[in-house]
């Protein structure tokens, strides 16, 4: 009988602190999303954009400036390097070349070159020439330069088109942006999911997420077959160059490896003629030949030659 006496005073208490208020309070929770207008479009027009603007653009030659960041939480640290001053030379179906120049005495920093099967890279400062393919993976803490591969590289700067045997899915989506007053809004966006067949089966292959105020791709995410994000590529700033729509600013994070390299367009020149020629990376004599091919040997002369561009 006490016990239920204390039990109804005790829910007596309890009933009247909380219409007072006593015990808790609530507030309103106000979820900021912008007010830009926005665009609509369905699947199909957004998988005829990309084809359109890949069909579009066959070569590509640019001045660049690169901002260049390692690490992460594998290495427990952040290092930023000096901005330096580079070219990018591109020419569909594979071919690339990057080339890097020290800050102030503007010597080469890097050269490398590929031709979607095989790369190149030469680094002058440290008398050394890396070849390889390039699915070969040599991740190196203390060299990053020597894990960058210019496929990764080749396949961030362009959207390229969807093969029609890959499927693809829409789903809306949102992104965080910058409003005019600089404060941190939601925006709605379309997400366009590239389904492909690979080895392995069925797999993700890579998101392109569309801004709903132009509806140009913003971001793309590309994966592997084992379902890990591989490369995040952000495009920012587009401008009109020989009637394509191309970002001015490109960000290329790779989270395996740990680095991140923005592009930023200083002079920009879209399908002009390529040469051969410009995609040709001869090992200088002399210097320390690193072959990252498994089953190939060192090289024991001074004999190799950049990738068959033919």
């Amino acid at each position: 009988m006490r016990d239920l006496t204390r039990f109804r005073l005790a829910l007596l208490v309890f009933l009247v602190l909380s219409s007072t208020g006593c015990l808790f309070h609530s507030h309103k929770v106000e979820r900021q999303v912008s007010t830009a207008p926005l665009k609509t479009a369905t699947q199909q027009d957004l998988i005829a954009s990309i084809n359109a603007q890949a069909e579009k653009i066959k070569s590509l030659q640019a001045t660049v400036d690169i901002d260049t960041s390692v690490g992460g939480s594998q290495r427990g640290k952040i290092t930023d390097y000096k901005q330096i001053r580079g070219y990018v030379l591109l020419r569909k179906p594979a071919m690339l070349r990057m080339i890097g120049l020290l800050p102030i005495v503007r010597n080469k920093a890097f050269d490398m070159v590929s031709d979607g099967k095989k790369f190149v890279l030469w680094i002058p400062p440290k008398n050394k020439f890396v070849m390889g393919a390039n699915d070969v993976v040599a991740t190196n803490p203390q060299q990053p330069m020597e894990n960058i591969r210019p496929q990764a590289i080749y396949d961030a700067l362009l959207v390229h088109q969807i093969d029609p045997s890959d499927i693809a899915v829409l789903e809306n989506g949102f992104e965080t942006v910058l409003d005019s007053k600089k404060h941190r809004v939601e925006q709605p966006d379309y997400e366009l999911n590239v389904i492909a067949k690979g080895e392995l089966g069925w797999y993700l292959e890579r998101k392109v997420i569309f801004s709903r105020t132009d509806l140009l791709p913003r971001r793309q995410l590309l994966y592997n077959q084992n379902s890990e994000l591989v490369t995040e590529a952000t495009y920012e700033n587009y401008k009109e160059d020989s009637g394509s729509s191309f970002p001015n600013s490109i960000e290329i994070y790779r989270p395996l490896e740990e680095y991140d390299i923005t592009l930023t367009m200083v002079k920009l020149q879209l399908n002009e003629n390529l040469g051969d020629d410009q995609f040709v990376l001869q090992q200088p004599p002399g210097a320390e030949v690193v072959h990252l091919d498994r089953n190939q040997p060192p090289s024991q002369s001074g004999g190799s030659s950049a990738p068959n561009t033919k």
